[in-house]
């Protein structure tokens, strides 16, 4: 088990803070007057793929949600009324599921292992298992298997996405709430759209 290293993490911040204040004096003041995310994104808990880090942005950009494996669930009222603010106080209108290949989640869900609490979470992977069951089987390679089950549950919480009160009321008020589907790959550190991809999301719902 890794030690955290407390003083290397305030060194760090100081140093960003100076990097920052370099580039523009006004950087702190800009950013406490308020914030206006382009995008609320919807991605996995795992360490290895922030994707702040990985998509290189800035503070205020992304208006982020984090869960084992980018779920939606619709009786999560945390990510719910995460979304309810991002579309309705904040005005977003563009909302990124962000899954990622090598997902821990989506290997225990598959591998249908007895693993406590977590179960009943990883039960509404298990749903997307069932409603792809024989395109998974028809899947020989288990590493391939997997990566498609990633990408399968990324566009499954698309679905489900659609299916949220809040999506519908936004709809409904004639907005325009464009979805999006991500998979990181973090042995290349690429990010692929599934939209592009498989050509089977069109950009605005």
């Amino acid at each position: 088990m890794c030690k955290l290293d407390v003083d290397k993490y305030f060194a760090n911040n100081r140093e960003w803070v100076k990097t920052v204040l370099g580039e523009n004096q006004d950087y702190f003041q800009e950013i406490k007057e308020g914030q206006q995310p382009k995008a609320l994104l919807l991605g996995c808990s795992d360490s290895r793929v922030s994707p702040t880090t990985v998509l290189g942005t800035e503070l205020g950009e992304l208006f982020i949600h984090r869960n084992i494996a980018n779920v939606v669930s619709h009786s999560d009222l945390n990510f719910l009324s995460v979304m309810q603010y991002a579309v309705e106080s904040l005005e977003v209108r563009d909302i990124i599921v962000y899954g990622h290949y090598g997902c821990g989640g989506i290997k225990a869900a598959y591998e249908n292992k007895n693993n406590g609490l977590i179960d009943n979470w990883l039960a509404n992977i298990k749903d997307v298992i069932r409603h792809y069951n024989a395109e998974l089987k028809a899947i020989e390679d288990e590493e391939d298997r997997l990566k498609r089950l990633v990408e399968l549950n990324v566009l499954e919480q698309i679905a489900n996405i659609k299916q949220t009160s809040v999506y519908r009321d936004a709809l409904d008020k004639g907005l325009q709430i464009r979805l999006h589907a991500w998979v990181f790959d973090f042995s290349t550190g690429i990010v692929h759209d599934l939209k592009k991809k498989y050509n089977i999301i069109p950009a605005v719902h």
